[in-house]
């Protein structure tokens, strides 16, 4: 376990000693001094040093390396929040003189206890999980880089038609379409690790039990000032039925049915807002003429990590016998 000298928290304590230097786990480590040279200190101060040089070495706090030039500590195991603020506080001069930048402390529930020792270091909340709160600390004296918190979430919406020219619409019991008799798209929020296309056959199926499978995404819309003041990414996905029962969620849909195309873009909430409107003449002209969304496809990232890619499946032949060696 990397440890400090005592000196970097508490240099005073080198200032006008005399007493000489014993060497422990390959670090000198000075001996206490005496009480008259710590006459300009309070007794609080006196018996704090005492406390911390009594133990003669400070253990760092276990960080790993970033790519950015900066530290990342994941505390697992009990820790008070004396011991931890000793050795936050030794754990940043030796990064300080590493020339670290950005320090992030990961904080189980567990240890909520540490939150105000950290924050009296400067540290500040960056994002919280059910589980956990990271917390961060920016070191040099130049302009802040560290990456601010996820700055949107991701919606979709599902249009669903069968052969009869019938989509899939629900009534929801909450929200702000709540008891307004509107006929709505099935949506829902992308859940953290889940792709769009997923995402959108998943709701379908949550919400009216009938289950689809994913053609391309139609349009998306980005807005702002959302839910917790964040943006907000929107995708209208096409889906194409495969079964036509419907069993309509207890908890959050009112009421579930297959509508007819037409009476459903004939809705006054639909003719009097612009953009629903927009989104239902789209869908309506991928059904009846030759519009073109973007198809996912399936591809592999420069991290081997599986991840999709949507592009205009018009000429998805052409693109992918493109020639770009040259």
């Amino acid at each position: 376990m990397q440890r400090i000298r005592a000196t970097k928290i508490f240099p005073y304590l080198l200032t006008n000693s005399t007493k000489s230097f014993t060497a422990k786990s390959s670090h000198l480590i000075p001996l206490l001094p005496n009480r008259s040279s710590l006459a300009p200190f309070s007794r609080v101060s006196l018996a704090f040093a005492k406390e911390t040089m009594s133990k003669n070495q400070v253990d760092l706090l276990k960080a790993d390396e970033d790519l950015h030039g900066g530290v990342c500590v994941e505390l697992k195991e009990p820790m008070d929040s004396q011991e931890f603020s000793i050795r936050l506080s030794a754990s940043l001069s030796q990064w300080r003189l590493q020339d670290k930048k950005g320090v992030w402390i990961k904080l189980p529930i567990s240890q909520s206890n540490l939150v105000e020792a950290a924050v009296k270091e400067g540290f500040k909340y960056h994002h919280a999980e059910p589980d956990y709160l990271m917390l961060v600390k920016w070191i040099p004296e130049i302009a802040d880089t560290l990456p601010a918190n996820a700055s949107h979430r991701v919606g979709i919406g599902a249009f669903v038609m069968n052969d009869n020219r019938e989509v899939l619409v629900v009534q929801e019991k909450n929200g702000k379409f709540k008891d307004l008799g509107v006929w709505k798209y099935p949506t829902g929020v992308v859940n953290e690790g889940e792709d769009i296309c997923d995402a959108a056959v998943r709701e379908v199926k949550e919400e009216t039990g009938v289950d689809t499978e994913f053609v391309e995404v139609l349009a998306f819309r980005q807005s702002h000032m959302s839910f917790f003041n964040k943006s907000d990414m929107f995708f209208v996905c096409m889906l194409k039925p495969q079964s036509f029962e419907i069993q309509k969620q207890v908890v959050e849909i009112a009421d579930a049915k297959w509508m007819p195309v037409a009476e459903y873009a004939a809705q006054p909430f639909i003719q009097n807002h612009e953009l629903f409107s927009l989104v239902s003449k789209i869908c309506l002209a991928k059904t009846d003429s030759n519009y073109s969304g973007f198809s996912g496809r399936a591809t592999t990232s420069s991290s081997g990590k599986t991840t999709h890619l949507y592009f205009n499946h018009q000429y998805c032949d052409n693109i992918l016998s493109l020639d770009i060696s040259h």
